[in-house]
């Protein structure tokens, strides 16, 4: 499998995922689908092998003392570039995945803050932080009704 494809396809592969916990959060099968890590030690796996081969010693160095200048150059390779997404493709799935079982758990709408996540993690977690503080703080009330058990 070529980089782009192993690129293509982890692009793919976090697709379903997504569409799960936004569009049939509370579908017992999302809730089983989500339950699990196997989808994060797949794209882990994904990201390991392209890591791997993707080190120089050159790149290395770059990477343990981070200048910009040299993390530049770094991504600037095809390889490097497809790691680093995968990586982000982990993390925001990573993050996606927690602030659905918060939602599932709390009972705080999490539809935003997913969509968010989908395309910028850190947009979405901060989205959910601000949506969970704003429902406890404005609506103490609607949580105790809309909570889940799991």
């Amino acid at each position: 499998m070529t980089i782009s494809q192993l690129f293509n396809a982890a692009n793919l592969f976090v697709l379903p995922f997504w569409a799960l916990m936004i569009l049939l959060p509370n579908w017992k099968v999302t809730r089983q689908i989500m339950s699990s890590y196997l989808p994060f030690v797949l794209l882990a796996g994904a990201y390991l092998y392209l890591f791997i081969s993707s080190i120089t010693p050159e790149n290395a160095q770059a990477l343990s003392n981070p200048q910009l200048a040299d993390i530049a150059k770094f991504f600037a390779d095809e390889s490097a570039a497809a790691t680093g997404w995968i990586h982000f493709l982990v993390m925001d799935l990573f993050v996606g995945r927690w602030v659905y079982w918060e939602g599932q758990k709390t009972g705080v709408w999490t539809i935003h803050s997913l969509a968010l996540c989908l395309f910028a993690g850190p947009m979405g977690l901060l989205s959910h932080i601000l949506t969970d503080w704003i429902t406890k703080a404005f609506f103490p009330n609607s949580q105790q009704n809309e909570t889940v058990t799991i």
